[in-house]
């Protein structure tokens, strides 16, 4: 797996020599853009270097398949890629194992795949894993429990401040409470003891 470059005498040039090369749309490939200057009498060129996110999901797949191989797991996957977010939904006979106290073994697999993308191509890809249906339920669970909080704070008018998260499930919160009246989050504190304070916010 490697990043393909292109030149050209502009951004454009470059980006679309690009696209047409590898036959895609630009939501389709992750793109890094580079102006090169001209030394002397030297005109400035541009570089675009790409990659497709479908390949950079192979990629990890199979890195994916070798990790929990050694571990002596048997996994099934399931793979899509949507808004520049790879996610691999897995089934196995060892959901518990996979999953870990918490979610932390599902956290650890996520973070070590997203390095390893990293000393390979120089890009932290956005990877979600899922074991079944485990973040999904959990992500409606921390859903619901922030908008309930939110609604007390809007009739208490005390600010709330929750238990500490990791930066997924802080912008679970943030998302599901950016349109709710009178209320506002704020992240506060350093990693890993970070969290979210729901706060009463006036009408303006």
């Amino acid at each position: 797996m490697k990043l393909e470059v292109f030149e050209g005498k502009t951004l454009e040039e470059a980006k679309e020599k690009a696209l047409k090369s590898l036959n895609v749309e630009e939501k389709d490939v992750y793109l890094k853009e580079e102006e090169i200057k001209g030394k002397l009498f030297k005109a400035t060129t541009y570089k675009c270097s790409v990659i497709k996110y479908s390949d950079i999901a192979d990629f990890v797949k199979d890195k994916l398949k070798e990790m929990l191989s050694n571990m002596g797991l048997d996994v099934k996957f399931e793979t899509t890629v949507r808004d520049e977010q790879i996610n691999i939904k897995m089934y196995s006979d060892n959901n518990n194992i996979l999953i870990g106290r918490n979610g932390q073994t599902l956290i650890a697999i996520q973070t070590i795949l997203r390095q390893i993308v990293h000393n390979e191509i120089g890009i932290y890809p956005y990877i979600l894993l899922d074991v079944e249906n485990y973040k999904e339920k959990k992500n409606s669970n921390l859903e619901r429990t922030a908008k309930r909080i939110a609604k007390e704070v809007q009739k208490t008018k005390i600010d709330v401040s929750l238990d500490n998260m990791n930066s997924y499930e802080r912008r679970i919160i943030h998302n599901a409470l950016s349109n709710f009246k009178n209320i506002s989050t704020l992240s506060e504190g350093e990693e890993p003891n970070r969290h979210i304070v729901i706060r009463y916010k006036e009408d303006e």
